[in-house]
């Protein structure tokens, strides 16, 4: 009996060194980011979705973008989506995945329903940025906590400088504007995200 509980408090040591590692979007979890963020459940906030129309026009492009990296004092440039970070095919990032080539979505055409869009992979975006937002909270949130480095590791380095950076304005809007309760993610109620009220043609609001 004493050897099994001695083992048993050798591997949970174990564990604890291994979850101080963290790799490029790591830091919670010895490979890296954990499989899923969950919403916090009280009132009704954990039950609503976020628009994907935002997305696909405002948060996508921040993915792709070529943005300063600093790590460990050196500056540099890469994307989120990159070989090494993010990438669906090449990435160590944990479960954040993007797409790099995903194709924008024409959400005026009527055969673009809600299970083609589904099918895309500009949805497979969509749908792993959004398991990395407590809705509500931006600075829980690990799309924003991790390249601004708010207590939290992160395997990639400071992405963001300040909570003053304009990419951090738009991923901040959309965290804290999900759509109405009861409606999905396509809902037209989210075309007020945008000046004019039109994703095709409006600018991306973040207040």
């Amino acid at each position: 009996m004493h050897l099994a509980l001695y083992r048993q408090a050798a591997a949970a040591a174990a564990c604890s060194a291994l979850m101080a590692l963290a790799g490029c979007g790591g830091g919670s979890n010895p490979l890296d980011n954990p499989s899923t963020v969950s919403n916090p459940g009280s009132g009704t906030s954990g039950q609503q979705r976020l628009s994907f129309a935002y997305f696909q026009k405002c948060i996508n492009p921040i993915l792709i973008a070529q943005l300063p990296i600093t790590l460990n004092g050196v500056t540099t440039t890469n994307t989120c989506a990159g070989s090494g970070c993010h990438s669906d095919a090449t990435g160590t990032g944990g479960a954040f995945r993007v797409v790099p080539g995903a194709q924008a979505v024409d959400l005026s055409n009527p055969a673009n329903t809600a299970d083609v869009i589904r099918a895309t992979d500009m949805y497979k975006n969509f749908y792993s940025a959004q398991g990395e937002v407590v809705l509500g909270s931006t600075t829980q949130s690990r799309l924003l906590a991790k390249p601004l480095l708010l207590n939290v590791l992160h395997g990639g380095g400071l992405i963001f400088a300040n909570d003053q950076d304009a990419n951090v304005k738009l991923i901040q809007y959309w965290i804290s504007h999900p759509v109405p309760l009861g409606q999905d993610e396509f809902s037209s109620a989210a075309n007020g995200m945008f000046t004019p009220a039109d994703p095709a043609t409006g600018t991306c609001n973040t207040q």
